[in-house]
This record gives structure tokens, C-alpha cells and sequence, in this order.
């Protein structure tokens, strides 16, 4: 993790420790000091156990009083529970934004589906979730429900820590024509086709995840 720009600071340190927690950067598990983390980041502590207190809130990190915070242990059932909240909502924010998106929104899902595509090519996979993210994210700002997003937000990062680990190249494959398929749906205002790729999109990554064994 880089010193973070002096601006904007306990948002910062919570996406950089957020990031580090996705990536495995910060393993399951691992003890995590804010004293530590400050140093790493070149901040003050009272931004990191903000940063902290929020990702505790969040499910990736779990504090004992008087003993230790640590990132949490990888627990399928929860990622499973975590990854159905997020289908959920996207399933509503496709409803509500499908027949609302424009000429620009459906270029600028095709460009984000281009570069998923590509960086799969290239076994690029934080490229790869980035640019699904990108895609999904044009539905989420159109559909207009702060709500809605602020869900989404909370429960994705448990979902793409495991994809970080787990992510099976022939379900990013299928995911770029199921992507097509939602643009071209949105594209011609077809509510309930871009809804059900939307179910069938988070289908096949919860299948998938009923097919790993459990890890702690």
C-alpha cells in the first residue's frame, strides 16, 4: 500500500485497507494494528481506525475489545449470503434503470465489457473485476436509488475477495456474453430480459461459489 495524498484522508486509508483486504493483500486473518497501518500510509492512527471501524462494519475486519482486530476469516456461507444482498439489488437497480439509460450509458457499458473481455485475455483478473465493476456501476448511478448503492457497496467487497481467490476463467467467459446480452437489453429498453441476465449473471457466480469447498 502507497502514503495516500493528504486529502480527503479517513475516505482514503478506507478504500487503500478495503483494497488490501480484496486483494489478499491483507489475508484472512491477519492481526492488523492501526498504528502499523498509519505508518504504511503515512497518516495519523485517527483516520486508519475510522477507516477501521468502518470496515468492521463491513464484515472484512472483526475487533476483540482488549485483545486484537484482524481481517476476517473467509467464511463461504457468509460470502454466499453477502453475494444473494448484492443479485437482489442489482436486480432492482436494473429494473429501475433499464429503461432510462441513453446513447452514452450503452457506449460506456460496451467500453467497460471490451476491457473486461480484454483483461480476462490477459489473466489481468483486478483489471478484469474493475472493469465488471464499471459496468454494473452505470446501472447503479442511472437507476438513481442511493439506497440501492449504498447496499451494493457495502456487501460487494466480501463478494470480490473470494472471485480474487476463486475466479474460474470459463465464468469470466460467459460473463462477457452475458454482459452483451444485458447492454443489448438496456439498449432496446427491454426491462425484464436486462432483469432476468442480470439474476441469471449473479446465478453463475453464486453456483459457482456453492461448488467451493468452505476455508476459513
Amino acid at each position: 500500500m502507497a502514503p495516500v495524498l493528504r486529502v480527503l484522508l479517513r475516505d482514503q486509508a478506507l478504500q487503500l485497507i478495503r483494497d488490501a483486504i480484496v486483494s489478499g493483500e491483507l489475508a484472512p486473518g491477519a492481526v492488523v494494528k492501526d498504528a502499523e497501518l498509519a505508518a504504511r500510509l503515512d497518516l495519523s492512527v485517527a483516520p486508519v481506525r475510522t477507516a477501521l471501524a468502518r470496515l468492521a462494519d463491513e464484515g472484512l475486519v472483526e475487533a476483540k475489545p482488549q485483545s486484537h482486530t484482524r481481517v476476517t476469516p473467509l467464511v463461504l456461507r457468509q460470502v454466499r449470503d453477502a453475494a444473494v444482498v448484492v443479485r437482489a439489488m442489482h436486480e432492482l437497480a436494473v429494473r429501475t434503470a433499464a429503461g432510462r439509460v441513453t446513447g452514452d450509458d450503452v457506449a460506456a457499458m460496451r467500453a467497460a465489457n471490451g476491457r473486461f473481455a480484454d483483461a480476462l485475455a490477459a489473466d489481468d483478473l483486478p483489471a478484469a473485476l474493475v472493469a465488471d465493476d464499471e459496468l454494473h456501476r452505470i446501472l447503479l448511478d442511472r437507476c438513481g436509488n442511493t439506497a440501492v448503492t449504498a447496499t451494493v457497496e457495502r456487501f460487494t467487497p466480501a463478494v470480490r475477495r473470494l472471485e480474487r481467490q476463486r475466479f474460474a476463467a470459463a465464468h469470466g467467459r460467459e460473463s462477457v456474453a452475458l454482459h452483451d446480452r444485458l447492454i443489448a437489453a438496456c439498449a432496446a429498453g427491454d426491462v425484464e430480459d436486462a432483469v432476468a441476465t442480470t439474476t441469471e449473471i449473479w446465478t453463475a457466480l453464486l453456483s459457482e461459489l456453492e461448488e467451493t469447498p468452505d476455508a476459513r
